[in-house]
């Protein structure tokens, strides 16, 4: 049976999410270019998930664990959040941004976490970067190839100096549509209505709503 483009664009999501599963980070990461780094990434996180029969059973516990250990070296989820928040990041507090930041993570953990069980035989395809040398900031498109038609899926990436320089992962293109600007909306309408506890509060309620509790 076909996946249908949104589930698929559900899984493309959870791939970024859970880049690098369970993988050592390279020596040599600082000098490895953004494409391969996808590449790499793309590649071994699809088979890491083909043989996980809990990732693939929605185990949410053992994803966000993962995400925790292995995720953050590869994005940078402060600017990520930073950016879907908007002005009201620069309002909150350190705390603020600190919970903005571990709910935002939730939220997308949660949310495309049970697509990976969908994972089947598709592939990686990165097409050619575009890009300078001397660039720090690249797009890197790629395509996840199998049943049905190609999904686009493209990344953003920037180059960071000093300790755990390398490139990092800070938005995400799937069927044409930005991550970031996907919530930046929702944020801005939550932020204007409540103030910036009033998204964390709405945030900590739909999490909970997506792990199936309440209050």
């Amino acid at each position: 049976m076909m996946m249908n483009r949104r589930l698929v664009g559900h899984m493309a999501l959870a791939l970024m999410a859970v880049t690098s599963l369970g993988l050592p980070l390279a020596a040599s990461a600082a000098d490895e270019a953004p494409d391969a780094l996808i590449k790499r990434l793309s590649t071994d996180v699809l088979n890491t998930v083909k043989a996980d029969k809990s990732i693939q059973g929605g185990d949410i516990s053992k994803v966000i664990a993962l995400v925790d250990k292995t995720v953050m070296p590869n994005v940078n989820f402060r600017r990520m959040t930073a950016a879907a928040v908007g002005p009201g990041w620069r309002q909150a507090t350190p705390e603020q941004q600190k919970r903005l930041q571990d709910e935002f993570k939730i939220l997308l953990v949660r949310t495309y976490a049970g697509a990976l069980a969908q994972v089947g035989d598709q592939s990686i395809q990165v097409k050619p970067l575009r890009a300078d040398p001397a660039d720090k900031d690249v797009l890197v498109r790629t395509e996840i190839v199998g049943r049905g038609d190609p999904i686009q899926l493209d990344y953003r990436l920037e180059k960071t100096p000093g300790d755990g320089a390398g490139w990092k992962i800070y938005n995400l293109n799937v069927l044409g549509v930005w991550l970031v600007e996907t919530y930046k909306g929702q944020f801005a309408q939550e932020i204007n209505a409540k103030g910036v506890d009033g998204l964390i509060a709405t945030l900590q309620a739909r999490n909970k709503t997506n792990a199936g509790t309440k209050g």
